[in-house]
Order: C-alpha cells, then sequence, then structure tokens
C-alpha cells in the first residue's frame, strides 16, 4: 500500500469477503501517517473474524519500494501460498480459490490473472482502461503463447518453495519489472507459470494527459527493459502508422485495402479480448476510442526509445539495465523510511534486518 485512491476502501474490502476457508490478510505501508492506514484499520474493525496484520516501515531493501514491501510480508505471511497484489485491485469473492486451483499441481511455481478497468468520468481514465484491454493485454496473451513466461502485478501469486528458489524477493529489489522477473525466474527454476481462470479490477486514476502519458510511458519503458527484442517488435504491430503512411504514399486501391484491414483487424482484437474475453463494459460502448488510443500509443512508443526515465509513486527513476535507478529531484528517497512495526491481529514474526 501506498496512499489512498478513490475505491481504496471498496476494494480493500473485496479481499475480505473471499470465500475461503483459511488465509490471513497482510498490509504493509511506509509510515504510519500513509493515508490507507485508517482504511485498513477500519478493516480490522469490520472483520474481526479475518487475520488482518498492519505492518507499518520496511528495510532498505533496494530501490523498488513495493519489491520493500514485499520482502517484509513475505517474512511475515504464516502460510507457504503467497498471493500479493496492490491497493488498487479489487476481486470477486471466489478470486482465492480460483488463483490457487492451479497450485494443486506441484510443478506450478507461480499464478497470475488478467485485468481490466475501474474507471472514473473523465477520459484519460477511460484511455488508460481501453489501452489496458485492447492493446497491452492481447500483447500479454500473444507473448505466452510465444512461450515468454511472466506474471502480471495485479496478482502476483508464488509457492514459498519456488520464492526461496530464486533467492526471495530480496533477489527482486531494484528490479523496474518485479512482475516480469518473478514469473521469468521462477521458470527457469523448471516451475510452470500459469495464468488463473478470473480477471480482476484495476483501478484506473489517470486524471490528465500527464498522469496518461506518464503511465503508458512507464509500461513502455519497462517492456523495452524486459523484453527488448519483442519492444522494438512492436512496430510492426502498430496498424495506425502503416495505414497513414499507405494513404499517403500508395495507390487508392491499396491504401483503401490497409485502411480497412487495419479497423477490421483493431476492432476484432479489441472485441474478441476486450469485449468477449475480459467482459469490459466501457469498450463495448466507446470502441471508437481504440484509435485515439492508437495514436497516442504510436508517440509513447517512438518516445520509449529515445528516454529510461519514468515516474512511479511520485518518485522519479532511470531504468538501467532493468533496475530502478532514482533521480535525484528533491524529494526524500523511497528508501529512507521509517521504523518497522505491527498491528492488528494475528501472531507477528520478528524482522530480519
Amino acid at each position: 500500500m501506498r496512499g489512498s485512491n478513490r475505491e481504496t476502501y471498496q476494494n480493500l474490502t473485496s479481499f475480505c469477503r473471499q470465500q475461503y476457508p483459511e488465509c490471513e490478510l497482510l498490509f504493509c505501508v511506509d509510515e504510519a501517517r500513509d493515508p490507507a492506514v485508517p482504511v485498513i484499520r477500519r478493516l480490522t474493525a469490520e472483520f474481526p473474524h479475518l487475520p488482518i496484520r498492519l505492518l507499518i516501515g520496511t528495510p532498505a531493501a533496494g530501490t523498488n519500494n513495493k519489491v520493500a514491501k514485499l520482502c517484509r510480508l513475505a517474512r511475515e505471511a504464516r502460510f507457504d501460498l503467497l498471493v500479493a497484489s496492490d491497493g488498487d485491485i479489487r476481486v470477486e469473492p471466489d478470486y482465492l480459490r480460483r488463483v490457487v486451483a492451479p497450485f494443486r499441481h506441484e510443478r506450478v511455481g507461480v499464478v497470475t490473472c488478467l485485468y481490466r478497468g475501474l474507471i472514473g468520468s473523465d477520459l484519460w481514465s477511460q484511455l488508460e482502461d481501453v489501452a489496458l484491454t485492447s492493446s497491452f493485454l492481447p500483447g500479454v496473451l500473444v507473448a505466452r503463447e510465444l512461450g515468454v513466461k511472466f506474471a502480471l502485478g495485479a496478482t502476483m501469486a508464488v509457492r514459498r518453495q519456488a520464492l526461496a528458489a530464486i533467492g526471495g524477493f530480496e533477489r527482486l529489489a531494484d528490479a523496474a519489472a518485479d512482475d516480469h522477473e518473478l514469473g521469468s525466474r521462477v521458470a527457469d527454476r523448471g516451475y510452470q507459470v500459469e495464468l488463473a481462470h478470473c480477471t480482476v479490477e484495476t483501478e484506473c486514476g489517470a486524471r490528465s494527459f500527464v498522469d496518461y502519458f506518464q503511465q503508458r510511458l512507464r509500461w513502455a519503458i519497462v517492456t523495452r527493459a524486459s523484453q527488448p527484442w519483442g519492444h522494438l517488435g512492436l512496430l510492426f504491430a502498430q496498424g495506425l502508422p502503416w495505414t497513414i503512411a499507405a494513404i499517403v504514399l500508395a495507390p487508392l486501391p491499396v491504401a483503401a485495402g490497409f485502411a480497412a484491414a487495419y479497423v477490421v483487424l483493431r476492432l476484432g482484437v479489441a472485441f474478441t479480448v476486450g469485449v468477449s474475453g475480459l467482459r469490459d463494459p466501457l469498450l463495448r460502448r466507446r470502441r471508437w476510442l481504440v484509435f485515439f488510443d492508437d495514436a497516442l500509443g504510436f508517440v509513447i512508443w517512438l518516445a520509449s526509445l529515445f528516454t529510461n526515465r519514468v515516474v512511479w509513486q511520485g518518485f522519479d527513476y532511470r531504468v538501467r539495465s532493468g533496475c530502478l535507478v532514482p533521480v535525484t529531484n528533491g524529494k526524500p528517497a523511497p528508501a529512507e523510511e521509517a521504523a518497522c512495526t505491527f498491528e492488528g491481529h494475528g501472531p507477528s514474526q520478528p524482522l530480519i534486518r
């Protein structure tokens, strides 16, 4: 957890209503004054039957603040199946049951799942959702078919034994794409990475063009860092610029063919993955947004080829060799956190520094 969004209470409540016989719910924040803390304490009071624990503070474990929290959460957790998610995710009551189901097979080390957007009323939040369900996730599915093994940050479920085999979350302490690295490294140890039969929702928080651009650019740069050739190959999946080039340079019949093929194939992908598969209600109503997103997406893809600088959780970083390198900007470094404490119901294990 870091901060509180417009739907934080509803999101976290969905994790408290799981139809699962025995589990615990652990939260980690950087400091006691984090805006998410009152929400978590409210959940502790409203669900007294559920072992809920709030962990405050993380050890200095690299530049990726999310992974620093995961390191502590994994040490404090009591069970052998660890399911990590973010505070802007909302799940169905059968989520946990569906996520852990593949672990019945001993060779499964990591389970992840797809997600769609929870949108606001503004255009940029809607475009973030359209980019997710009509562009990013179709690319994820293609990559999986090509044999690329990775997890997605909305759900990173891992068997503790598999996590130990890669050296724990500590080995991902500086990773820019910690979700990709988790799945990839576990797969390299001979484990399987599976996709759960469920879809979660993620809060699309872009409120302006700057928010939208920074989010998309971070996705693109991190993708380039983790899959450089795949990211470069996206040039051939950019239908809009090729169509514009054909209209400008090619004879009319060829240009018309390009334009018709682009429209049919682009809407076909959006409908098959976003509408039919992920059941995205926005994409069903406003499919025309995919063309606007394609135009912006191409500009962002081009920009990602010439910069390594990203903004994440209010901090500036450069991505170098797949790692996050903080940029000095007058803000406190993410590693400068409060001392580690614990509150809630349930046992706590000592933190190993």
